[in-house]
């Protein structure tokens, strides 16, 4: 009768007997110290031009922009005749600065509420097989390629009281009492101007919808068709949930975006009529370039870079959290 005998493995760099059946690790090389400082200093070749430009352009001015809202200064000279937060006392007692806030809370519910489920139906029908769905693709997002400068010009036209296209199209179908304000009248310019903006911006979100549908699995539809859930289920349940990440970046952009509104407005209403469509930039173009109040304009600038950092902070804080946090495990289980 012979006897086997198992050797049982020895690994000298751990100074131990090992299992037996199991291997030694293997060494894990160290990368040499050369190399290691060589990818130092291309990071630091490579991001200091790029901070020392973003630290020139955004940082600094925004600084000076905060020390000047201390002052009351006309632009010209040196600041020196301060006011304490005088500037800021008075924002919140100015009736026009008010309305800014009010009229942009009014365009970010009309953009969450409208524009955004009018774009999301869009995506979802453009996800179908249609054909000539790529034109009209196309077609829905050349809005938004359009620059400003021309759409304002272009509405500006289409709009104009008494021989525009839109009164002309409802004198046509006999409305004629509907149309002649649009952008002139106080009640109607708010409206109008977010119509505009819904054709020019929605076609951005309504891109971003359909990248995201793409993403997911037909299979899911397919089982859930054969298991009897109707069209309506299948959007409630699968395609809601999974495109909720790129709805809360939607939602997110169209929130700053509404809060830094300026050149569309600018280029069709220039804020009136009697700060009917102003906005909270409009009004620091206004105090700063019109009627030479720095300090004040630059008070405006202040607060609304804090709205939009709280804004941001807060949504990235209660609402992105679960995205970033996903988006952070799946990174560190693929390294």
């Amino acid at each position: 009768m012979t006897h086997s005998t198992t050797s049982t493995p020895y690994a000298p760099e751990l100074g131990k007997v090992l299992e037996p059946g199991s291997v030694p690790p293997a060494a894990r090389p160290r990368r040499p110290v050369l190399r290691r400082l060589g990818d130092w200093l291309s990071a630091v070749v490579f991001t200091v031009p790029a901070l020392a430009l973003f630290g020139l352009l955004v940082l600094v001015p925004m600084g000076y922009a905060f020390y000047v809202s201390f002052f009351d200064w006309g632009g010209f000279g040196s600041p020196t005749d301060g006011t304490g937060f005088g500037n800021y006392t008075r924002l919140f007692e100015d009736p026009v600065f008010l309305g800014d806030l009010w009229r942009g809370g009014l365009l970010i519910g009309f953009s969450i509420a409208l524009q955004l489920p009018f774009a999301l139906a869009m995506a979802v029908l453009l996800n179908q097989e249609l054909r000539g769905r790529a034109v009209y693709r196309m077609l829905f997002f050349a809005p938004y390629i359009l620059s400003e400068v021309i759409t304002g010009v272009l509405f500006g036209m289409i709009f104009a009281p008494g021989d525009g296209l839109a009164d002309r199209l409802l004198g046509a179908v006999g409305l004629d009492g509907l149309g002649g304000e649009w952008f002139a009248g106080q009640h109607t310019v708010l409206p109008t101007l977010f119509l505009v903006m819904t054709w020019k911006y929605f076609g951005f979100h309504m891109m971003l919808y359909l990248a995201g549908l793409q993403g997911i699995p037909a299979e899911l539809y397919e089982a859930a068709r054969i298991d009897g859930a109707g069209t309506w289920q299948r959007f409630r349940h699968i395609t809601l949930p999974l495109l909720a990440p790129t709805l809360r970046i939607s939602a997110f952009l169209s929130v700053i975006f509404s809060i830094q509104l300026f050149d569309l407005v600018w280029v069709i209403t220039t804020g009136g009529p009697d700060h009917a469509s102003e906005t909270m930039a409009i009004s620091m173009v206004q105090y700063g370039f019109k009627r030479y109040q720095m300090g004040y304009a630059s008070a405006i600038s202040v607060v609304m870079f804090l709205i939009s950092l709280v804004f941001a902070l807060a949504y990235q804080r209660f609402v992105l959290r679960r995205d970033t946090e996903g988006a952070l495990t799946t990174m560190r289980a693929n390294r």
